[in-house]
């Protein structure tokens, strides 16, 4: 787990793996003839820090390899009901992967992010933007016009360089990758607290 210092909830790595059961379960439930709920996590998921309404993803792996991603940026919702929903969201929805299949289940590793509240970075142009990101703290949200897009944290393992991790944000939201550096952007950024999957 890691905790980000503007990270509102402070979840236990107990929680945390809690909210990864139940997604898997969530999923199971979908997908899986004769599933038997693990219920070892439910009293667990009475903790009223989880009923706590934040925005969170649900995040799929199979190999190393992404396999599904889906996610709330609003806290709408309690963290375990926008768990359930991105989990199933994850795995059957995302426009990029054909839905999960049984063979796929046991395959695949979870992981859970519960977001803080997204903030307004102001900045002043595209020098200044890539000085104020924190390059492994910062999730970035980005619009323009209709436009918009997200990457994780954890995106940042994969693009290590601000240029490039937001070209590559401005390419995900269907615009020039160096429109960041030539037009003014709504950059809202936000953290983390991250869990993966105990195997």
């Amino acid at each position: 787990m890691k905790k980000k210092k503007n990270s509102k909830q402070h979840l236990t790595q107990k929680l945390g793996q809690a909210l990864i059961a139940l997604a898997r379960n969530s999923i199971s439930e979908r997908i899986a003839k004769n599933f038997q709920a693990d219920e070892s996590q439910d009293n667990i998921l009475e903790d009223k820090r989880l009923q706590a309404k934040s925005g969170t993803f649900v995040t799929l792996n199979k190999k190393g390899a992404l396999r599904g991603c889906i996610g709330s940026l609003k806290s709408s919702e309690t963290i375990i009901e926008s768990v359930k929903r991105n989990a199933l969201n994850a795995a059957f929805h995302d426009y990029r992967f054909d839905p999960l299949t049984p063979k796929e289940l046991d395959q695949v590793e979870i992981e859970v992010s519960v977001l803080s509240e997204p903030e307004i970075l102001k900045y002043e142009d595209g020098a200044d933007l890539i000085s104020k990101l924190k390059p492994g703290e910062d999730g970035v949200i980005i619009r323009h016009g209709a436009a918009r897009a997200t990457f994780l944290p954890q995106v940042w393992k994969q693009l290590s360089e601000p240029a490039e991790f937001l070209n590559h944000l401005c390419l995900k939201a269907g615009l020039a990758p160096d429109i960041w550096q030539t037009s003014k952007l709504e950059v809202l950024i936000y953290q983390v607290q991250y869990f993966e999957e105990k195997k």
